[in-house]
C-alpha cells in the first residue's frame, strides 16, 4: 500500500505509523517493532453480488466449515496476544455474517483495531451507526466507476444505489468511510470522476487497487491496464491529490497492490526538478521496504486457513483452528513462507536486476506467478521502464 498523500505531503494517517516508520523494512513477523502484521480475515465467502474481479470467487449461496463465533473469538485472542494492530473484516460479504457486529466489537476490546471492506449496499443508517458505536476505525466500501460501470463490474442492477446510500448514511453518522476502486482498461476513464465524488460527498479516503490475477480476477488478466495507462493513471492521481492539498482539503490518498507507484513518483519528481520532494519520497518508500505480504500483512480465510494476503490463497501455511496465528506467522517451515520474509535473493529477471529493489522487494509474487507459473519471476505489471530501473545493457549478465 501506497501513500500518495503521506508521499507528497508527509501528512500522517493511522496506517502510515505501521508502513514507514524507520525500521519498517527490516522487519520479518510484523508490521512494525513489537507488532504482529495487519491481517485480513475474509470471515465469510458469502456475498450478495457477483464481481467481475472477485478473488474469492463469492456467490449468493452458503459455503460450508466457515469459523464459527467461538473459533473466530479464540483466533482473535491468539491475534491480540501477537500484538496484530488491525485485523480488516473483508469476504465475501462480511455483514451477511449475523455474528458481524459482536466479533469486531470483541476485536476492539481486545486492542486489535476492527476495520471493515465491504460492498456497503447493506449498510442502512442503524448499520451505520452500530459500526461507529462498536468502534470499527474505518469502512472501506468498493466502487469500480460511476452507476453504469459499477454495476456491470460488481455483477447486480443497482448495486451503486445502494452502495451509495451506504457511503451516505456512514457520512451522516461520522463513521470514517473511503472507496476501494480496482483500476482496470474500462474503467480508467473513471478516475477523474472518482475524485470529483469524494469531494463531493465528503469522503475521507479513496484507495486505487491494480488488479491481481486471484479468482474471477484471473479471467480479467488481458483486461489489465498497460503500462502507458499504468503511468497515465498515476499522473491524474498525483495530479488531483496535489489539487485537494492546495485548496485544502483533507483527503487520504493511496494505491494498492503495485509497489512500482511509490518508485514512479520518485522519479516523476525527479523529472520535474523538484529535488526536495523526491528526496522525502525516497525516504518514505525506503523505510517501507516495498511489497511485505508474509511479512507486515496476512490473510486467514473462512475456514481458518492462513495466506500471505488475500490473493495468494493457493498458498497455505496452517490453519487457526489447529495452531496460533503467530506460530504459525513465525514458521518458516514452508519454503514459500520462508522465501517471502527474505527474497530478494530469490527474485528473478527485471526483478532481480532493479536498482530500485531495496524500495519494492519484487511487488506482488502472485501476478508473476500467474503469468509466468513460477513464483519468484518478475511481476508483469511493473510499468517501469528497463532504462528507469537501470538494467539496460545487462543482459545475459
Amino acid at each position: 500500500m501506497i501513500s500518495v498523500t503521506k508521499l507528497l505531503f508527509a501528512r500522517e494517517y493511522f496506517g502510515d505509523s505501521l508502513r514507514y516508520t524507520k525500521n519498517a523494512h527490516k522487519m520479518r513477523d510484523g508490521a512494525a517493532e513489537g507488532m504482529g502484521p495487519v491481517v485480513v480475515w475474509n470471515s465469510t465467502r458469502t456475498c450478495n453480488l457477483k464481481c467481475r474481479h472477485c478473488y474469492m470467487n463469492s456467490d449468493a449461496r452458503k459455503y460450508r466449515d466457515e469459523l464459527t463465533t467461538e473459533e473466530a473469538k479464540r483466533f482473535i485472542d491468539d491475534l491480540a496476544e501477537f500484538h496484530v494492530p488491525v485485523l480488516l473484516f473483508s469476504g465475501g460479504e462480511p455483514l451477511i455474517r449475523p455474528d458481524f457486529f459482536e466479533l469486531a466489537e470483541y476485536a476492539a476490546e481486545k486492542e486489535v483495531r476492527p476495520t471493515l471492506s465491504t460492498n456497503g449496499t447493506l449498510i442502512t443508517r442503524e448499520i451505520a451507526r452500530r459500526i461507529k458505536e462498536i468502534g470499527v476505525g474505518y469502512v472501506g466500501i468498493s466502487l469500480d466507476g460511476l452507476k453504469k460501470v459499477n454495476d456491470k463490474f460488481r455483477g447486480v442492477d443497482g448495486a451503486y444505489e445502494k452502495a451509495m446510500q451506504g457511503i451516505e448514511n456512514c457520512v451522516a453518522v461520522g463513521q470514517r468511510v473511503g472507496l476501494r476502486f480496482t483500476i482496470n482498461h474500462h474503467n480508467l476513464q473513471e478516475l477523474d470522476h472518482i475524485f470529483d465524488f469524494i469531494e463531493e460527498e465528503n469522503i475521507n479516503r479513496v484507495c486505487f487497487y491494480h488488479l491481481v490475477y486471484s479468482g474471477r480476477g484471473s479471467q480479467m488478466m488481458e483486461e489489465d491496464v498497460t503500462p502507458e495507462e499504468s503511468r497515465h493513471a498515476m499522473d491524474t492521481i498525483i495530479r488531483r491529490t496535489k489539487d485537494f492539498e492546495a485548496r485544502g482539503l483533507e483527503k487520504e490518498i493511496l494505491t494498492v497492490d503495485n509497489h512500482c507507484d511509490g518508485v514512479y513518483m520518485y522519479l516523476k519528481a525527479l523529472s520535474e526538478g523538484d529535488e526536495k520532494a523526491a528526496a522525502q519520497i525516497r525516504e518514505f518508500i525506503s523505510r517501507n521496504g516495498g511489497n511485505r505480504s508474509g511479512i507486515a500483512f496476512g490473510e486467514v480465510d473462512p475456514m481458518g486457513y492462513v495466506h500471505p494476503d488475500q490473493f495468494t490463497q493457493h498458498h497455505t501455511f496452517g490453519n487457526v483452528r489447529e495452531r496460533k496465528f503467530g506460530d504459525i506467522w513465525s514458521d518458516i517451515s514452508h519454503p514459500i513462507m520462508r522465501g517471502l520474509k527474505d527474497r530478494k535473493h530469490l527474485l528473478k529477471g527485471r526483478c532481480a536486476k532493479c536498482r530500485f529493489l531495496e524500495s519494492c522487494n519484487g511487488n506482488f509474487r502472485t501476478r508473476a506467478e500467474a503469468r509466468t507459473g513460477d513464483f519468484w519471476e518478475s511481476d508483469p505489471s511493473c510499468y517501469l521502464t528497463d532504462e528507469e530501473i537501470g538494467i539496460v545493457g545487462m543482459e545475459g549478465k
